[in-house]
């Protein structure tokens, strides 16, 4: 999308009373925000039904079709697995993300495919086998390059069928979407079939403003940065786990831990996906499991944003 010297959110383009609030983002029309889809989001969210249980359905049928190709032996699987991950395109209809920093930034989706899936059967395969690595969010935590924009445009992808489902309802319940000059479109889409396990075409209606399709997205899956993101991993359940395994205990039973910025400062440590795979498997064989446990405390502490914060980001 291209600067704009005017703000038009949705609402304002459409007419729609903001009070009580929309369910859905109030996206500027014309000009890409800096907010991002979050598939642990989607997932906490609890909603809007049935569109979440269906974008949830969605993430875990495409994850397990993608790893079972990793761990496969069969040459025409792993093809089909990488296959899978390069059939992105940047999905700008949902007014959310920097263009610059999805795919078309990091020299287009089968390059950012070609990344994930050499990463998945490279260094990850381990974590897949034993069952670490189980979800599309987890992929951010251990892939380089891999953050906030490119995990959002692959979700939006995966979840696109939800998404244009969800659209059709709101166009249902705001008349405004289709009163005086206001159009849909009616367009043939990619989106993936939960039941087939592949990428199919379908056809989508979707609202019309600035002369692009518009995908409307419920405020609660999208936030200025992932829940789930390897700065956060690294600083909390990572090197928690190595204060652990580097602690001492005094002549008087007192535990004693090496603080966190000791700990960053060693060459062994240093921050980054290899360090952090590497703690995540030494705990994996003394039987515990760092992911699960970050997992957990991120699920703890999540509250959905709230209007203000929202508006913020979206002004």
């Amino acid at each position: 999308m291209h600067a704009s010297p005017h703000l038009s959110h949705v609402t304002d383009h459409y007419g729609i009373p903001t009070s009580p609030p929309v369910p859905f983002l109030d996206v500027d029309v014309v000009d890409d925000k800096p907010m991002f889809i979050d598939p642990h989001a989607v997932r906490l969210s609890g909603g809007p039904q049935p569109f979440a249980a269906q974008a949830v359905q969605c993430l875990e049928t495409f994850f397990h079709e993608v790893t079972a190709c990793v761990v496969s032996q069969r040459q025409s699987d792993q093809a089909r697995g990488l296959a899978l991950l390069q059939r992105f395109e940047e999905p700008w209809e949902t007014r959310l993300g920097l263009a610059a920093a999805g795919f078309h930034g990091h020299g287009g989706a089968d390059d950012v495919g070609t990344w994930i899936w050499n990463a998945l059967s490279g260094d990850l395969q381990a974590l897949l086998r034993v069952g670490l690595l189980t979800q599309v969010e987890d992929i951010p935590l251990f892939v380089e390059g891999v953050g906030v924009d490119i995990t959002s445009d692959l979700t939006t992808r995966i979840i696109y069928q939800p998404l244009a489902d969800f659209t059709a309802a709101m166009v249902a319940q705001y008349p405004q979407f289709t009163a005086g000059a206001h159009t849909t479109r009616r367009v043939d889409k990619q989106v993936w079939d939960p039941s087939a396990k592949a990428w199919v075409m379908a056809q989508v209606e979707l609202p019309v403003a600035a002369g692009g399709e518009l995908l409307l997205v419920p405020k609660d899956w999208a936030r200025p940065s992932l829940l789930l993101n390897a700065t956060r991993f690294y600083e909390t359940s990572v090197l928690s786990h190595v204060q652990l395994e580097r602690a001492s205990r005094t002549a008087q039973g007192r535990l004693l831990k090496p603080r966190k910025e000791d700990l960053k400062g060693q060459e062994d440590l240093a921050r980054g996906r290899e360090t952090i795979l590497e703690v995540v498997m030494r705990a994996y064989r003394d039987q515990i499991n760092v992911l699960r446990d970050f997992k957990t405390f991120v699920d703890a502490k999540y509250e959905p944003l709230d209007e203000q914060d929202i508006a913020r980001k979206l002004a």
